[in-house]
């Protein structure tokens, strides 16, 4: 059986966040393990193909939002659990969760669900569910939909 050191937790803010690193924060404690928090900022590219300078300043805007977001999570985590770290990357996000996943040596991903059904899920498939197909480690879905 593989010891758990490093549980990844990519996060997205939305509203259940809290409740997800929540829930990580306590796996984490139950095996001494260091948590790193990952928020993924996807780039215009991704959805157009467009090169625009008005797209390139708005990604560049997320992306500051988002380091922002994370350092505030960070720093409210850390009084609860002082092995928290976090970061924003620009990319794909079911590609840079895994590059990072594979470069940090995860033990654990634990990622959360949306719950999405139907043509929703069909167009747009699901993170979680090929994060999973693709994961290098154990992977633990978070349904934050259950109390």
């Amino acid at each position: 059986m593989r010891k758990i050191d490093r549980i990844l937790v990519p996060v997205d803010f939305e509203k259940h966040t809290e409740r997800l690193v929540e829930f990580a924060m306590y796996m984490a404690e139950k095996h001494a393990a260091e948590v790193a928090l990952l928020h993924i900022t996807e780039t215009f590219e991704t959805y157009a193909g467009l090169a625009h300078p008005s797209l390139d300043l708005a990604a560049e805007e997320l992306y500051a939002y988002y380091e922002k977001k994370m350092v505030s999570l960070v720093e409210n985590s850390k009084d609860k659990y002082p092995q928290c770290t976090g970061k924003v990357i620009k990319g794909d996000t079911v590609d840079e969760i895994i590059a990072f996943a594979k470069k940090e040596n995860a033990d654990l991903i634990i990622i959360g669900t949306h719950g999405a059904k139907g043509i929703e899920k069909i167009i747009l498939g699901s993170v979680a569910e090929r994060v999973i197909r693709k994961s290098p480690c154990p992977t633990l879905i978070f349904n934050p939909y259950n109390k």
